[in-house]
């Protein structure tokens, strides 16, 4: 399967009424599980290395390179996205270098100027084919979209996106990032005006924190593109976990990550389903 635009999956997702799930690699391992995923399920993915992941590793191009190949070697229906990136030269870096989609995260700056540094990159990946993500929390930005307590404004959501012609837009609706425990609560009505105002498709991150009844409630309410990243790093944990409990001996790092890896796919395998219907 030849590697999918963020462009199409988007479309597809948005035409059918489904969620599109979007799962984070952390390392060459996760890639290969949500790729399994996807060829296994027959869901589309995407496939998202986040500003912090390019950070760990030192440098972008390595893990990016080695997933888009991952991507494209695999029969399932893969995108590639930058997510949460802050830093415009990255967004620049990930276009040039074949992604579908990336994430431009202004959320911590003043409006005005999320506004401004939205559009540019928005320009630069319109030029190339593109799609273009970003996120508008509280007015003006204070600790991003999805801090406790923030929601966005219909009516902003619409000037913002109408004003940077993005493709997608991330919102505050409930969820918040880096929930290990599965308790948090949509905001459902406010999801259904956000879709009513808003020309683009919808975003949620901080899904690890939501139920399954809560996800699926949610792509029902009006959210397409669906983020899960600390779930699915939190199962490989307790694989990885599990098998060295079990083979305190055992120092082929290969065997271990396997087991982290195999509960991955199996989770993976189980939110796709939920997030796509």
């Amino acid at each position: 399967m030849t590697l999918r635009s963020t462009f199409d999956l988007l479309a597809e997702a948005t035409a059918a009424n489904k969620g599109l799930p979007a799962f984070n690699v952390i390392h060459i391992e996760t890639a290969e599980a949500l790729a399994t995923v996807a060829a296994d399920t027959g869901i589309p993915l995407i496939l998202q290395i986040s500003e912090n992941c390019a950070k760990y590793h030192g440098e972008f191009s390595p893990i990016a390179l080695a997933t888009l190949e991952i991507a494209r070697r695999s029969s399932g229906n893969l995108a590639v996205h930058l997510d949460h990136a802050t830093n415009t030269e990255l967004c620049k870096a990930a276009i040039d270098l074949g992604f579908g989609s990336v994430m431009y995260d202004g959320a911590h700056l003043p409006y005005a100027e999320n506004v401004a540094q939205t559009q540019a990159v928005v320009a630069y990946a319109h030029e190339r084919g593109v799609a273009v993500e970003a996120e508008l929390g509280e007015i003006g930005g204070k600790d991003g979209a999805h801090a406790p307590g923030v929601r966005t404004d219909p009516q902003e959501a619409r000037e913002f996106a109408t004003a940077t012609g993005v493709d997608a837009l991330a919102v505050a609706v409930g969820s918040s990032h880096a929930m290990v425990d599965r308790t948090a609560a949509l905001d459902h009505e406010l999801i259904v005006r956000l879709r009513q105002a808003v020309p683009v498709p919808l975003v949620l991150h901080g899904s690890s924190g939501l139920p399954d009844s809560e996800i699926a409630a949610g792509v029902r309410s009006g959210m397409t593109k669906i983020n899960v990243s600390t779930q699915l790093v939190k199962l490989f944990t307790a694989g990885v976990r599990e098998f060295l409990q079990d083979n305190p001996t055992v120092v082929d790092s290969r065997k271990y990550i396997d087991a982290g890896r195999k509960a991955l796919t199996a989770e993976a395998a189980r939110l796709a389903q939920i997030i796509a219907g």
